[in-house]
């Protein structure tokens, strides 16, 4: 009988800093869901805590920003370094899952997000939001969050609102599945293939 994996815990940290942003970003993948993020966009803190609980990982995320400015440069470097996060912490990608999908409904909202980390990048976006911000956060922002997260992650993202009205509870849909579907496609079992790939690497 083959020996079962010792899985060891999977943690990144990654610091990012430019003339727009300085940032700190500490990740546990196999974590209880804690938080404690402050990027001075409150809504988009409440997004990412929402990430972090819905994927079960430990998230913490500290970020000065031009706000001055807007909240591009803030949106999208936290998108880059959390993406780059998460490919650190994956490291060989030993035992995963790869593929992930989740659906979450909010009230009269639905949506879908499904993951795969192949190693190759590519969002698909289909949302639509009738504001043009949410709190502090332009709607504008959250499929570039995304786009930004998914190229440094290196996955194929499709995330989807198949139906809703409410800009908030959209957002938030979108936000709860992708952590639920990368939940799942990180998950490692000692039954899965060690690299589920024909090609030997992801």
């Amino acid at each position: 009988m083959a020996a079962t994996p010792s899985f060891a815990p999977r943690t990144a940290s990654v610091e990012r800093g430019t003339t727009e942003t300085n940032l700190r970003i500490e990740l546990t993948l196999d974590g209880d869901g804690s938080y404690a993020n402050d990027t001075g966009i409150g809504f988009f803190d409440h997004m990412l805590d929402l990430f972090a609980k819905h994927g079960g990982f430990d998230v913490a995320v500290r970020c000065t920003g031009d706000l001055y400015v807007d909240d591009h440069h803030t949106v999208e470097d936290v998108g880059i370094a959390l993406g780059q996060a998460v490919r650190q912490a994956l490291g060989d990608k030993a035992h995963i899952a790869r593929y992930g999908h989740a659906y979450v409904p909010m009230d009269e909202t639905l949506a879908r997000a499904v993951v795969d980390l192949s190693g190759r990048f590519y969002l698909h976006f289909d949302a639509a939001f009738e504001r043009p911000t949410v709190g502090d956060l332009s709607t504008e922002m959250v499929e570039h969050f995304w786009y930004s997260f998914a190229e440094h992650v290196r996955c194929n993202l499709h995330l989807t609102v198949l139906h809703g009205r409410n800009a908030h509870h959209k957002i938030e849909a979108l936000f709860k599945a992708a952590a639920r579907a990368l939940r799942a496609a990180v998950r490692r079992e000692a039954r899965n293939a060690r690299m589920p790939s024909t090609k030997g690497q992801l």
